[in-house]
Formats: structure tokens, sequence, C-alpha cells
């Protein structure tokens, strides 16, 4: 590969949603009397916002008014991805990040943790799945849709809408509750017909940030942007640690929009617990039979992140979190991504890094984990596409062994051996 060919970037966190309203069709009529309130409450919402935010939002809808279409229209989505240089997406639920309003029924999409109705919790989630196929089905080479499984409430009936999703062109993923608050936590073995089901199927298992528990925050918005990462990465622990990752080696696990600067401390405080002898060598016997390998091992095998627009300080830390654990994300078409300016940040962010690392975090690590098709993807990159130059790199620039090595660096300075 010539270094300067274009890059085919495969953005890991975008979303889709219709308007609220539209979502009726794709909706099971029993559910129409309850979807009305729900939509009459979520209409206040929006009132509530204007009232509090109208400059902000007026000027966000009115300046992006064609753009924004593209989350339910699927012409002017391949319109705002090419514009953008993105080959290929990652699509979550929820499009209108500032007042709601395409966001699925009853909430069952990035707030689904909090719909206690298991009926309400399925239908909402097989709504928006019905309107997600059709999105895909229109440029499948282009599209990972991850479809929605509200897996607290009924382990059965969520294997059921795996397999129905498994079956459909462009869907990549499930997305999970990324709070089981009441429920069974996700360490505990009902659950493994869901893990089988996503590895039978090839479908990655994420969450997704945004819940958290509000109702312990009262108006402190601060608490929530302290707590909120946590409660997206809460999950890896508890199917690390109960092994499901042995149970179901093919299964993965995805942290979208939760950032990734938490990964280099997971991983190497986890290698330290386990396999760096002294105090916690007892604690490292219990794990034998759970784990196979030091935790950090699983990181870019089992467990993911969408790290979305990431730091330039996570850039930095690159070889601690892993560029094949770390892939890149514009948002879109969320205000705070980078949409629809990609290639200007990019150009800020990834000047100084090399080309070989590049292609990892925006494309290589989401190809793998999505199982996306690059020789489709190739000719729309080519017409698209950003080069290294483009960006501002030096071609020159290698990454070494021992720059990997050293981003590990717990592993030399504390010896760390998995010996479970």
């Amino acid at each position: 590969m010539n270094e300067n060919t274009r890059y085919t970037i495969i953005s890991a966190d975008a979303h889709a949603g219709l308007p609220c309203e539209q979502y009726r069709p794709y909706l099971d009529a029993q559910y129409h009397e309850q979807f009305d309130a729900f939509l009459a409450e979520k209409n206040e919402q929006r009132e509530l916002a204007m009232k509090l935010n109208y400059e902000y939002i007026n000027e966000w809808e009115t300046t992006h008014e064609e753009g924004l279409r593209g989350a339910y229209d699927a012409n002017q989505r391949d319109k705002e991805m090419d514009a953008d240089g993105v080959a290929a997406e990652v699509i979550f639920p929820d499009a209108d990040a500032i007042t709601g309003m395409e966001s699925p029924p009853f909430g069952a999409g990035l707030s689904a943790g909090m719909i206690e109705d298991p009926e309400l919790a399925f239908a909402g989630a097989r709504a928006h799945n019905r309107f997600l196929e059709e999105l895909c089905a229109t440029s499948p080479e282009r599209r990972a849709g991850v479809g929605l499984v509200p897996i607290t409430h009924d382990v059965q009936r969520a294997v059921a809408e795996i397999e129905w999703l498994a079956e459909k062109p462009g869907i990549r993923g499930i997305m999970i509750p990324t709070m089981w608050r009441d429920h069974r936590p996700y360490n505990d073995p009902a659950y493994d017909p869901v893990w089988a089901a996503c590895q039978a199927a090839n479908l990655p298992v994420h969450v997704h940030s945004g819940e958290a528990p509000r109702e312990e925050m009262g108006e402190f918005i601060g608490i929530y942007l302290a707590e909120v990462v946590f409660w997206t990465h809460r999950p890896i622990a508890h199917l690390l640690f109960s092994g499901a990752f042995e149970r179901f080696p093919g299964l993965k696990f995805v942290v979208t929009e939760g950032a990734s600067y938490w990964v280099a401390d997971m991983k190497w405080k986890w290698d330290q617990y386990l396999g760096g002898g002294h105090t916690t060598k007892k604690m490292a016997a219990l794990m034998k039979g759970i784990l196979s390998k030091l935790p950090s091992e699983y990181f870019g095998e089992n467990i993911f992140v969408g790290a979305s627009t990431m730091s330039k300080e996570e850039i930095r830390r690159r070889h601690s979190i892993g560029c094949d654990v770390a892939m890149w994300g514009t948002d879109y078409p969320h205000p705070e991504g980078t949409w629809p300016n990609t290639v200007e940040r990019l150009r800020k962010d990834f000047g100084d890094v090399p080309v070989g690392d590049t292609r990892k975090m925006l494309c290589e690590t989401a190809a793998r984990c999505y199982g996306f098709d690059l020789a489709p993807l190739h000719p729309i990159a080519e017409r698209i596409g950003p080069t290294p130059t483009d960006l501002g790199q030096d071609l020159t620039l290698v990454t070494t062994p021992e720059e990997i090595r050293a981003g590990e660096w717990w592993k030399d300075e504390y010896q760390v051996r998995w010996g479970g």
C-alpha cells in the first residue's frame, strides 16, 4: 500500500432515528395509545428546551437543516458521509442530542435501562429496529446498524430479537441497556443465551454513554459529568471477571462514546492484580479457571472502545489504550461531534501521528470488530477519503515495537505474567 493512500474512514459512532411521531407505523398497534402519551411528554420537553436555549437550538437546526435530515433519509445520509470523508459507519439510536425528538418510542434507545415495563421496552426497541433495518438495507456495505435489545427484561425474548436482527443486511451489532438497575447484573449466567446468540451471529454487544442514575444526582449536573463514563465501562468487569469471554471466546463487547482514557488504567491495574504477584497472588489464584490470560489481553480481542471524537491526550496514550482497541467516530449528527468538519478535526488531532497507527484507529480496528468488507469500501474511499498528506502527516513516521512495548509499561516494570 502506498503510504499516501486515502483513508477508508469507518466512524465507530453515528446516530440515526426518525422524528418521534414518525415511528408510529413501525410500532405495533396495541401500543399506540401509550405512544400518544409518550409523544405528548416529548413535546413538552422540547417546548421547555426551546424556552431555555432557543438561540442555540434554533441556530443549530436551521444552519444544518438539510444535513440533519440524514438522521432518517438514507440518500441525504450518504451525501453527508461523502462530504465528511466517511466511507462507513456504526449506527446507534437517538439522532437528536439536543431536544430528544428523534428517539425511539418510550425511550428505548440510550435511556433503555429506565423503562420499567417490559412490553414497552421491547415494543420501542422493535419499532426502532424495523426502521434501522430499512435504513441499513439501502447501503449495507457502508452501514453497521446496532439493533436495540432490552436483555434485562426477558432473556428468551431478547435472543429471539437477536436472531431476527442477525438475518438483516447491514445489521452488525446490538445495544443493551447501559445500566441493569434492579435487574440481574451482567455477570449473571442467566444472560449466557444472549452472549451465545451474539457470538453465533458475530454481533458485537454495545453499551453507549448517556444513562446514569440521575435520580441520585438531583440538579447537580457536575455529578452526572463526573460519573456518566463510569456507568459505560462498568459492565466490562462484570463480563470479564465472570468468565463470559472464556465461555464465549468469540463474543465482542464495545463501549461507545464513553471516552477511552480509562482503558490504560484498567489494563495495567488489573494486570498488576492478577499477574504481579506479591499481595494479590491469592486473588489471582481465585481467578483460576475463569480467565486464561492477563486482563489486558482481552482488550482488542473481546473488548473494544468506540471512543468517538477522542481527545488529543487519548491519541497520545494510544499505545497504552491500544490502537487495536480504540475506534474513532464522528458522532454524526450530534453537535458535539466532528460533522460537518471531520477532515479539519482529523488534521488537527492526527497531524503528528504515524500513518499506520492512524489507519488502525480510523479503519482497521473497526473493520475487524464489525466484519466490514474493505473491498467494496475501497472505491468509496478513493472518491471521498482524505490522504495522510491532507491531514498534514509525515509519511516517514513509523511506530516501533519498542514504542508499543513502552505503552504497556507495567508488563516490564511489574514483571507481570499470567499465572492463573
